[in-house]
């Protein structure tokens, strides 16, 4: 049997969809081991955070039924300047939405943008039980390149820590990104 999602709308964030995108992300804070954070932080840092954001480390947002039902973004991976070509990605679905290709659509988007925007590498930090988050990753492109071994402990159990990386392009191929 073929499943459709229902359509969606992918489209840049704006101020006005923070308090869904807290909504969204609040729910793994207190219910999942998918983020390190382990309490709420609240509408103003998620203003803090848009505000961190900009043209070339873009927050999308996906509509469904004239409802925000997902979010991804690019953002800096480190401070320092000699990382600026390099972006880490986030992806957070409804969690009653799941198993619809929305985080799928999300993540391509990214790595469409990554790719057009000109970033050199994309990073993803993933906890190491997150099997689904993974699998979402390396159907990307993405591959493991590091395990911090119990590095996060969250809901009373000790995750390692995953980072996958899509991109660069391995010395020899022809130049390009991702």
């Amino acid at each position: 049997m073929l499943l459709v999602a229902p359509m969606f709308t992918l489209r840049d964030a704006r101020p006005g969809d923070l308090p869904a995108i807290d909504r969204i992300y609040d729910h793994y804070v207190l219910c999942s081991t998918c983020t390190a954070q382990l309490e709420p932080a609240g509408l103003e840092a998620r203003q803090a955070w848009f505000a961190e954001h900009d043209a070339t480390h873009p927050i999308v947002v996906v509509e469904q039924d004239n409802q925000i039902v997902g979010w991804g973004s690019l953002s800096r991976f480190r401070e320092r300047a000699a990382y600026g070509p390099t972006v880490e990605d986030s992806v957070y679905i409804d969690h009653a939405r799941h198993g619809q290709g929305l985080g799928t659509a999300i993540l391509a988007h990214l790595v469409e943008r990554a790719r057009d925007l000109g970033h050199h590498t994309i990073v993803a930090a993933i906890a190491g039980d997150q099997v689904p988050s993974v699998r979402l990753h390396a159907r990307h492109g993405f591959v493991e390149v590091g395990r911090l071994r119990e590095a996060m402990r969250k809901l009373g159990v000790w995750l390692d820590l995953l980072h996958m990386q899509r991109g660069p392009v391995p010395t020899g191929s022809p130049a390009g990104l991702l």
